[in-house]
């Protein structure tokens, strides 16, 4: 039986057999060869002198046909159940055309004839009804999706099946016309044109929703297909009295119920086992079967009676409602040759990148099924990126960005060999798929990819240098499916952006540790997710008045297995995978809590936080940091954000504005690890900066190097002549914290006064150590 199935994310009960819900569905089966054979006896006429005799054992047969599926449909929906309204409906019809059959029934055994009309006829109108009631609770919520299509196809079919029809009832029809209507004659026409209405209702549900539309379609359509037969014997029978004795075709009202019923118990159990008896957009293969060989019959069938109208004589009626079921038949195919082409270009677009117009990576699955099937030649996967791309993206505008997208897709497409597969991935990722046997000729295309794309581009006026790293995988040699040739490809340009030909082939001896680099990125991914990314504080401390003037923050990775780790261990995949800004947002936060937290307890603490290099070409990350502050009713001033010197390299002139945005606002401004780039005085001069931390590099040697002595005292004077303050960074003993102070340098941080340590444990060892009473006092070892 068709039927929905929906993953629940629970083990799905069993809907065999021997399932329980199903067993209602055998016991009607089981008794469909004892209905048919009552019917057969009860409705199988004898002429006895004239008069239908039915025998006793046919009548009681025939009761039990009726009544047994009727109840057992009653028996499946009793009780309480979600969604058993719309089977109790179903019940409700089989309900009401067995007691017509059961009326009917007794007018044979008591009146000896079959009245029209009869109370009968109320029952079995009642059944057209609920049935079309049930039809539409189930897809009440999708008719809007049904679109003229459907409604061409329907409309189609039954005007062909009509024709078809009107064909043996012509003489009834010409009764109708001529004016001799009757509500007997109206009713013998009616119910096989119902029965027709459900079946083309039925099939074209499926048709347009998928088979789950309607669970259970096919015992239904199976079902009203034995009335229709039935209807059409009987419609016949009214014709010709010599056609009453063909008793056989009656089986299809006995035959039809049972089976309409077998759809009703299913429509129980689908409510039951929780089942979807909506529409689902998903459809089966064999839906798009009924569509075509439906489509297909019909036209074929209209076409067959007007040829059959050359041969014999068919009324008016009959030839308009075959040329009338051909001609919605053109207008479908018609806007079947539309939808065709409307679907080739959807699929186009599928498969084309919006912004380059190259193919994307749907495309590249698609192709890469033939390329890199059994028996293909052998290929290779170049999968390129561009290096630093979003810092570019971000300092000249997303728009300048997309412009360097299209103009890169253009210099690659030019040095593609013919036959190679130019997709764009994502972002600023592209991919070639080469059909080329080793690496030979990968590697010379690699070389003139970084040849094409190291020339300068125009980007309205402004000259931007990009560079390009490769990963080449081959195959199958590195793998014989898609996704693993596109893993190595990802591994092995890795590799390529830190060597210096920035192209690099896989190799699975020495790049077995990208494969855990790989483990380790959906780590990181993760560990965001979890809030595993930690502050830690390290204490500042005032060489002048040995008081704590605050803290920097510092991240910290709580990994659950383990245990903590520093940043160098995790931050190049931060920054690789273009989490870094994500990373400086979650301290900023966590840093600013812990301030707040500090505050109510009495602590009055600033803190530091290091900025990446994405913030610095972030034009809204000012307003966001004033943001949190008033979120969190803190004053500017508590707040440092610390930069280091090379990330001032790449676009002075934005990270100058965002600065002086920040430092308007009140935020402090610390150039962090001062000394260890290509330092530049002139950024000392331009931008506002409140505070330079000399880098541990030069602290560490002081007590013993004159030079670094020399240096450090002159940094010193140097910012003291710019109204900076000076951090010494690395302190690490008491006569190097002792020469800081006689310099004049302002604040030192460093193991030898506090290792980083939770925010929490801030209060508790500013309440035990206490620094003005001098360091020969109290001896400042290694703590934490």
């Amino acid at each position: 039986m068709a039927g929905p199935h929906v993953d629940s994310g629970t083990p799905p009960r069993r809907t065999g057999w021997r399932s329980p819900a199903d067993w209602p569905r055998l016991l009607i089966l089981l008794v469909v060869s004892t209905g048919a054979i009552g019917a057969s006896v009860a409705w199988g006429v004898s002429l006895v002198d004239g008069r239908p005799v039915p025998t006793v054992a046919g009548g009681v047969t025939s009761g039990l046909a009726l009544l047994i599926p009727t109840a057992v449909c009653w028996w499946a929906v009793a009780g309480r159940g979600r969604g058993l309204g719309v089977a109790r409906l179903a019940a409700g019809a089989v309900t009401a055309f067995a007691a017509g059959m059961v009326w009917n029934g007794a007018s044979v055994v008591l009146n000896e004839n079959l009245p029209i009309p009869s109370p009968a006829d109320v029952g079995f109108l009642v059944f057209y009804v609920l049935v079309l009631a049930v039809l539409g609770l189930l897809v009440h919520r999708h008719l809007a999706e049904l679109r003229i299509r459907a409604g061409l196809d329907l409309t189609a079919s039954i005007l062909t099946v009509l024709a078809l029809m009107s064909v043996p009832l012509d003489p009834l029809v010409g009764r109708a016309l001529a004016g001799q209507m009757s509500v007997g004659l109206a009713l013998t026409l009616l119910y096989p044109a119902l029965d027709l209405l459900l079946v083309t209702v039925v099939v074209g549900v499926v048709m347009f929703g998928g088979a789950r539309a309607v669970p259970g379609w096919g015992w239904l359509t199976a079902g009203l297909i034995g009335f229709m037969v039935a209807d059409l014997g009987f419609a016949l029978g009214a014709i010709d009295a010599d056609s009453v004795t063909t008793s056989a075709l009656q089986l299809g009202w006995f035959i039809g119920l049972a089976l309409i019923a077998v759809w009703a118990v299913g429509l129980a159990a689908a409510s039951r086992c929780g089942r979807q008896t909506s529409v689902a957009r998903t459809r089966a293969e064999y839906s798009e079967t009924v569509v075509t060989s439906t489509a297909a019959s019909a036209t074929f069938a209209g076409l067959a009676v007007l040829v059959l109208g050359t041969h014999i004589q068919l009324s008016v009626e009959t030839r308009v409602l075959a040329g009338l079921a051909i001609v919605f038949y053109g207008a479908r195919a018609q806007l079947a040759f539309r939808e065709v082409r409307r679907g080739a270009a959807l699929l186009r677009m599928a498969h084309t990148d919006h912004l380059t117009d190259l193919p994307n990576r749907r495309a590249l699955y698609a192709r890469a099924e033939e390329r890199l099937a059994p028996g293909a030649a052998d290929g290779a996967l170049l999968l390129m990126d561009l290096d630093r791309f979003k810092e570019v993206n971000d300092s000249l505008g997303h728009h300048m960005g997309d412009r360097l997208l299209i103009d890169v897709s253009r210099r690659l497409s030019s040095c593609l060999p013919e036959g190679a597969l130019l997709v764009r991935l994502g972002g600023d990722e592209f991919a070639v798929l080469l059909n080329a046997s080793g690496a030979g000729p990968a590697l010379a295309l690699a070389e003139r990819v970084r040849a094409t794309t190291a020339e300068p581009f125009d980007l309205d006026g402004m000259s931007v240098e990009v560079a390009m790293s490769i990963g080449i995988a081959l195959f199958p040699e590195h793998g014989e499916d898609l996704e693993s040739v596109l893993r190595h490809a990802d591994i092995a340009m890795y590799r390529a952006k830190r060597t210096a030909s920035h192209v690099h082939v896989y190799a699975p001896e020495v790049d077995a540790a990208g494969t855990k680099r790989l483990g380790r990125v959906a780590e990181v991914r993760a560990a965001f997710d979890r809030g595993e990314f930690i502050a830690y504080y390290q204490p500042k401390l005032d060489l002048g008045t040995r008081r704590v003037a605050g803290v920097e923050a510092l991240v910290r990775w709580q990994h659950p297995a383990q245990g903590l780790l520093m940043p160098g261990v995790f931050l190049d995949l931060v920054e690789d995978v273009g989490l870094m800004h994500r990373l400086t947002q979650s301290m900023l936060s966590q840093a600013l809590d812990q301030v707040v937290e500090w505050h109510r307890i009495g602590v009055d603490l600033t803190v530091a936080v290091n900025l990446s290099a994405s913030s610095l070409i972030d034009v809204d990350m000012p307003g966001r940091v004033r943001a949190m502050l008033a979120e969190r009713s803190l004053a500017p001033q508590v707040l440092e954000l610390e930069i280091t010197e090379d990330l001032l390299m790449a676009d002075r002139r934005q990270a100058r504005a965002i600065l002086a945005d920040l430092r308007s606002g009140g935020v402090r401004i610390a150039i962090d690890d001062f000394g260890s780039g290509y330092s530049s005085l002139a950024y000392l001069r331009d931008l506002p900066i409140d505070e330079l931390k000399i880098d541990r590099a030069f602290i560490e040697p002081l007590a013993g190097d004159p030079r670094a002595e020399a240096l450090v005292s002159a940094t010193v004077a140097l910012a003291h002549g710019l109204d900076q303050v000076v951090v010494a960074e690395g302190v690490e003993d008491e006569a190097t914290l002792d020469r800081l102070a006689e310099l004049g340098c302002d604040q030192a941080q460093g193991y030898f006064i506090a290792r980083p340590m939770p925010g929490g444990q801030i209060p508790e060892w500013l309440a035990t150590h206490d620094f003005t009473a001098g360091v020969a006092a109290h001896r400042l070892g290694r703590r934490g």
